[in-house]
């Protein structure tokens, strides 16, 4: 779809601008992936056993590696190269910690990296049909951004998603020894994964509540990680621990900051807790569920500002 521009109330076209090389949009991602993806960038262009790895990210929400790998050319298997980084990841686990060690702080051991919500993030100005299809796979671990570039000096990264889910991609570890052993020990977690401990009741009560959560702004991403649902603005505004008979919401925002009289939600900073921030809401019916968004919506315009 076309970007338009404004021009006395007229619309125009913003023409796209191509990337010269690879290079470009591997500088763009690496002086922003902060701010685009929300990972610390940790090193460039790392060359161990014939793989070159362009990009190298560390997801500090799931304490796991991510790998990036720029296109300009179509001619590429996101299966084959995805997988191939991976078990290069997964076969040289201490040369990755050491490498994120001598680049940035604090300093990591191997037990600190969940290695199972490792992943690789295809970066290209378009994708095939086929590259495209590929990502269909339930549980793969691999991500396809697209990058345009347009002559105002405006720049758009949008992930494709896949129309739907099909088939888990352990269906191809018979044909692929490379696939069969990442599988094993990479895990892309889901929404219903985490839905499948629940009672019925609680399903329900998470539904009707993640609907009242995304109606308050059309920006809102969910991503599911090992432990809970992450629901992110610019930053996590929200986590939702899912349990059999609760979920337990932890708001995004430090002590004191919270405008709530009813005193509605807990102060946990003091406490160990999966998710972010220092108040938590347990619930199991959807009761005071306008009052729950009004303390909800505090931390999702607290959270509209990327933190780098």
């Amino acid at each position: 779809m076309p970007i338009f521009g404004i021009n006395n109330g007229k619309l125009e076209v913003i023409p796209e601008r191509a990337f010269d090389l690879e290079k470009d949009m591997q500088k763009l991602v690496e002086n922003n992936m902060m701010a685009i993806f929300g990972f610390k960038f940790v090193t460039s262009e790392f060359q161990l056993n014939d793989l070159r790895v362009d990009s190298l990210g560390y997801d500090t929400e799931s304490n796991s590696f991510v790998i990036f790998e720029y296109k300009r050319d179509k001619n590429f298997s996101v299966i084959d190269q995805g997988y191939a980084y991976l078990a290069l990841l997964l076969n040289n686990k201490a040369e990755f910690v050491l490498l994120y060690n001598e680049k940035s702080s604090p300093q990591l051991k191997k037990d600190d990296i969940n290695w199972s919500q490792s992943r690789v993030v295809f970066v290209s100005p378009s994708f095939t049909i086929y590259q495209r299809k590929a990502i269909e796979f339930q549980d793969l671990p691999i991500e396809l951004w697209e990058v345009k570039e347009y002559s105002n000096n405006t720049i758009l990264f949008n992930q494709i998603q896949a129309p739907q889910r099909g088939e888990s991609i352990t269906t191809l570890t018979q044909k692929s020894e490379v696939v069969r052993r990442v599988s094993q020990e990479v895990k892309v977690y889901s929404e219903q994964y985490q839905l499948d401990k629940a009672s019925e009741n609680i399903r329900s009560v998470y539904k009707e509540l993640k609907d009242a959560i995304l109606s308050i702004g059309s920006d809102i991403k969910i991503k599911p990680t090992a432990k809970y649902v992450a629901f992110i603005h610019a930053n996590n505004f929200v986590d939702i621990v899912i349990y059999r008979n609760q979920l337990n919401l932890f708001l995004n925002m430090r002590k004191g900051t919270l405008n709530d009289p009813r005193n509605f939600a807990k102060d946990v900073s003091s406490v160990g807790h999966w998710g972010n921030g220092d108040y938590q809401v347990i619930m199991n019916q959807p009761s005071d569920l306008g009052y729950l968004l009004s303390l909800i919506r505090q931390s999702y315009d607290k959270n509209s500002v990327i933190k780098i």
